[in-house]
């Protein structure tokens, strides 16, 4: 990126320059402030730099051509983690600075609001893992090493500026070893704010389940990886909340972790030592090598390989799956317990299914004793939960699927300048928003609403970023739904703060999203494809097509709508989706499949109540579609979780075979696209014995021709692809493929989740927009 560069005239002297530079960005906690003092020490300039409200400010005095180089140096060679926004240089008379006798970091100021200047939690630096492995290193084996490159940062911070007493590292009081390196301009440890050693900082401590102390320090460590070998499950105090670990290659201990932690089937993540371990395992790409190791080091979904070539991983870790989801370790601590132990280790987030992650060893106890059989913590605190990222390489292209650790808070840059709004969310997968000027924040993966403390957690998540940034909103942002908490609260809000609050449709908001992605004002054909959103007209929409521009939508097209028996309970009974739409075809007659996904007291009621309009909501939904289509074809008819049949039928494709089912598209406007030959060729297939894996192919080509078919109807040259049915990587890929051989210009989501992880951002874009114009966000809800 070009960072523009802005000089403001002033007085100038013949032999010396006097400068004030002001640089936004992300700039502290990355060690500017220490890298700025080398460039200016070296070239033997006069003055300071100091940390301010979202940005570092830079005072410097010299030898023309000594400033000069300076400057030069500030714009070209700052810090790796650093990412500069904006460069002001203004231009000051030459005379006494406050440090004549050389160059200082000054004191922090508290000045105006707050903005996003403090990266992510950053992954273990090489210099921190070879000091911690090093016997002659006084931090050999302390498993809170770090340095101004790498550590806790959006994880231990409480307000800006970034320094020591504003977060959690503040109980702890450097000793004079950490205080002479962080005053050392040459240590790498110059002002690391979380800095800390064996003698002076956070320690171990091991303990039952129930609570009680067990060990602490290196023999606490010690202890957690005899637990594993004992095929023990162990919680763990991580960066941003507590992690569920184990033995990846124990079968019986995966299914005993399984069994607690209430989540049969959803697969888990693996740890793997470094990248050489992992290619043992999986295919990696060199982006996906480069994603692993980066300094936020998600988890990555990557493909197998059919013959490993290690110790084999159990196979309930991510049962019928063709990839694995791997990270590598990203704390000290991470990086002990993999190199003591030396096989991999399962990780998960530290928590009971659809409950919030614990953060403190209160909540661990009362919480993961249930699950644990050890506990794992330490005595740093965690200021607010962030969980681990998600992503997968799709079409050559790194896509997150969980925004969290490693990404969170980092700003996204917008095209235009916002007003202030907050976005709330949506139910599932949420995420909150606020708008700062050209800048999104978009808050770490909250995970879903289903249940009270996820609902509280949500709350305190929205209070802690409007604290942080000294935030104040002038328009609220919530899905249309009436139902969901974070509507809910957002109502709540809207009547206690006096500002308005502008509902803004489920798929709207994905289109939104990746629109303010790409710096898109439209028109544009949006794609949204998912399991279930609010629709205007009282129905329950996910296939849809919609002409988007500024703040309104078109219903161009969408599926054809059919009853879902039960509602949501669909969403983990593929079984009820098919049944709809064998109903609707008159299919319903005795024998297989029914009698083979019903029981005879279940069917009839469902039946009678299917003849009554009006009892079952009518949905367009392309995730039921494809729970639908995945029943039919033989796959399981009941789930654990959502989208687990079509991850099924995703994996089932043959990947070669070039046959699509119909599915023809009607006229009007909305026109309607008809299942009907698609689920009727199914049926036939089925029965005539045409493998799964052709049927599964199928119906992906038909859905590719049936995008295709609508953006040439739609006609604009811009097609976005979001929703959740596009973290389906054939889907996607296939999709794509079609549309841009045709010529359209396709965009898909790649910093955001395509899922309901990117809705605040749609929502919050789409208000910004219908708050400048003065209008509600609406569309066509034929």
């Amino acid at each position: 990126m070009t960072v523009p560069e802005v000089l403001t005239p002033g007085v100038s002297a013949e032999s010396e320059r006097r400068v004030l530079v002001r640089i936004r960005g992300v700039v502290q906690g990355v060690g500017f402030r220490p890298f700025v003092y080398r460039m200016a020490s070296s070239e033997s300039l006069r003055g300071w730099v100091r940390n301010e409200s979202g940005a570092v400010t830079i005072e410097a005095q010299g030898e023309r051509p000594a400033v000069a180089r300076f400057l030069i140096a500030l714009r070209e060679q700052s810090p790796a983690q650093a990412r500069v926004e904006e460069f002001v240089v203004t231009e000051l008379s030459p005379g006494p600075c406050e440090a004549e006798a050389g160059f200082v970091i000054d004191v922090s100021r508290q000045q105006a609001v707050p903005q996003p200047a403090i990266p992510a939690d950053l992954a273990t630096c090489d210099e921190c893992l070879e000091e911690i492995f090093d016997p002659q290193q006084r931090r050999r084996r302390y498993p809170f090493t770090n340095c101004t490159r790498c550590g806790p940062r959006w994880s231990i911070i409480r307000r800006m500026p970034y320094d020591r007493p504003r977060t959690s590292m503040s109980a702890f009081a450097m000793c004079g070893a950490c205080a002479a390196e962080y005053d050392a301009p040459a240590d790498r440890r110059f002002h690391a704010q979380p800095i800390a050693c064996p003698a002076c900082g956070p320690q171990l401590r091991l303990l039952t389940a129930a609570g009680q102390p067990l060990a602490v320090g290196e023999r606490a460590l010690r202890a957690t990886t005899d637990a594993l070998a004992e095929g023990r499950i162990v919680a763990i105090k991580g960066l941003g909340g507590f992690q569920l670990i184990a033995d990846a290659t124990r079968a019986e201990t995966i299914r005993a972790l399984r069994a607690r932690k209430r989540r049969p089937d959803k697969p888990l993540a693996v740890m793997l030592a470094d990248l050489t371990e992992v290619q043992r395992y999986c295919r990696v790409s060199p982006q996906e090598a480069a994603q692993l190791t980066s300094p936020a080091a998600p988890i990555l979904l990557l493909p197998r390989l059919e013959t490993p070539d290690g110790p084999p991983l159990a196979e309930p870790l991510a049962p019928g799956n063709p990839y694995l989801g791997v990270m590598l370790p990203y704390t000290p601590l991470h990086h002990l317990l993999v190199r003591d132990f030396g096989r991999a280790i399962l990780c998960t987030s530290g928590n009971v299914s659809d409950e919030p992650m614990a953060i403190r060893t209160d909540q661990a106890i009362r919480d993961l004793g249930r699950i644990a059989d050890r506990i794992l913590t330490h005595n740093r605190p965690i200021v607010r939960p962030v969980d681990d990222s998600v992503g997968h390489v799709v079409g050559g292209t790194f896509q997150l699927l969980r925004r969290a650790r490693g990404y969170a808070p980092l700003p996204l840059r917008m095209a235009q300048t916002l007003p202030r709004v907050l976005a709330v969310g949506g139910h599932l997968k949420n995420t909150v928003a606020i708008g700062l000027g050209r800048e999104v924040v978009l808050g770490s993966h909250g995970g879903d609403l289903d249940n009270a403390r996820a609902v509280e957690v949500h709350r305190r998540a929205v209070e802690d970023l409007l604290a942080f940034f000294d935030f104040t909103p002038e328009c609220l942002a919530s899905d249309l739904h009436p139902d969901y908490a974070s509507t809910r609260q957002a109502e709540h809000w809207s009547r206690q703060w006096g500002v308005p609050l502008v509902g803004v449709q489920h798929h709207h908001a994905h289109v939104g999203a990746c629109m303010a992605e790409h710096g898109l004002s439209g028109p544009v054909l949006g794609i949204a494809w998912d399991g279930a959103g609010y629709g205007p007209d009282r129905t329950v929409w996910g296939g849809e097509f919609l002409r988007c521009e500024g703040a309104r939508f078109d219903r161009l097209a969408h599926l054809r709508p059919f009853p879902l028996p039960g509602g949501d309970a669909a969403a983990r009974q593929p079984r009820r989706s098919a049944l709809g739409l064998l109903y609707v075809l008159g299919y319903c007659r005795p024998g297989p499949p029914l009698d083979t996904w019903f029981a005879t007291s279940e069917l009839r009621p469902l039946l009678q109540a299917l003849g009554r309009p009006g009892l079952f909501p009518l949905t367009s939904s392309m995730g039921r579609l494809f729970d639908a289509v995945a029943a039919l074809a033989g796959l399981p008819w009941r789930v654990s979780f959502e989208g687990q049949a079509a991850m099924a039928l995703e994996f089932a494709v043959e990947p070669d075979w070039e046959e699509s089912y119909p599915i023809p598209l009607g006229e009007g406007m909305p026109a309607q696209a008809d299942w009907e030959p698609l689920v009727r060729a199914v049926c036939e297939d089925r029965a005539a014995g045409l493998p799964l894996s052709r049927i599964a192919a199928q119906f992906h080509n038909g859905l590719a021709e049936l995008a295709l078919a609508v953006a040439r109807r739609g006609d604009c040259p811009q097609v976005v692809l979001t929703g959740g049915c596009f973290q389906n990587r054939r889907l996607s890929e296939r999709v794509h493929r079609c549309l841009s051989a045709a010529g359209f210009e396709v965009f898909t989501h790649r910093h955001v989740p395509p899922g309901d992880g990117g809705i605040a951002l749609g929502q919050l874009w789409l208000a910004a927009q219908s708050h400048k114009e003065s209008l509600h966000v609406s569309g066509n809800p034929r």
